[in-house]
């Protein structure tokens, strides 16, 4: 379990299966996990541990097969938590819209009123050295640029919990430092808490806490160095 205070997220006895019979994959097994304010974690392990399947059970975008997946410290919308920020693994940019629209739309649906959503969405994008593309499309930008639009698209929200599949796995050493400068930074002014799933020890020592998953199964979170 992790550190004690007031939950955002809670998962009792998660366990989160694909398929039947022979073909089935189970991704989660028996996860219990507590995310508080402000805390900072690292999900570590391979490829196919269960990583993803765990940041998306705490987002409310997959259900659990048994077991149980709560938010007390988040309010519930359309059955899902609110002020939940996910940053996937993949950009998932909407390719009609421009950059700074792309960042701005989420604030919009929201009922933040177009003269503060646009202005949060540039600013977002200024912490990341994007403000230049403001303009640009979708396929227009790199991988890793797609990637730092998706991270300022959830920045500019203001979320109380960041989940972050690998959000420096498809960037270069030097701007995976520095979106993982701005990601550390940004939860620390707004109080928000951080869970980054990450096959990278350099991300994961940035963390005050690790969490290694084996085989769809949490161990007994510890703590690791941080270096900030």
């Amino acid at each position: 379990m992790s550190s004690t205070g007031a939950a955002l997220a809670e998962c009792n006895d998660v366990t989160r299966t694909y398929g039947r019979g022979p073909t089935e994959v189970v991704a989660l097994r028996g996860v219990s996990c507590r995310v508080v304010h402000g805390q900072r974690v690292a999900v570590t392990g391979e490829s196919g541990s269960g990583k993803s399947t765990l940041l998306h059970v705490l987002a409310g975008l997959e259900p659990p097969s048994s077991g149980c997946i709560t938010w007390p410290g988040l309010g519930l919308r359309g059955g899902r938590p609110d002020g939940v920020g996910v940053v996937f693994q993949a950009p998932s940019l909407l390719p009609m819209l421009d950059v700074a629209d792309n960042v701005a739309v989420p604030l919009l649906l929201s009922g933040v009123e177009p003269e503060e959503a646009h202005p949060r969405a540039l600013a977002a994008l200024e912490r990341l050295e994007l403000a230049d593309l403001a303009g640009a499309a979708p396929e227009e930008l790199s991988g890793g640029q797609a990637q730092r639009v998706a991270l300022a698209r959830v920045l500019a929200a203001e979320p109380a919990l960041v989940l972050a599949d690998e959000p420096t796995g498809q960037l270069d050493r030097r701007t995976a430092g520095h979106v993982l400068d701005v990601l550390l930074e940004t939860v620390d002014v707004l109080g928000a808490a951080l869970v980054v799933s990450t096959h990278d020890p350099a991300v994961a020592d940035r963390l005050a806490e690790r969490w290694p998953m084996a085989d769809g199964r949490l161990t007994v979170p510890v703590p690791s160095g941080v270096r900030r």
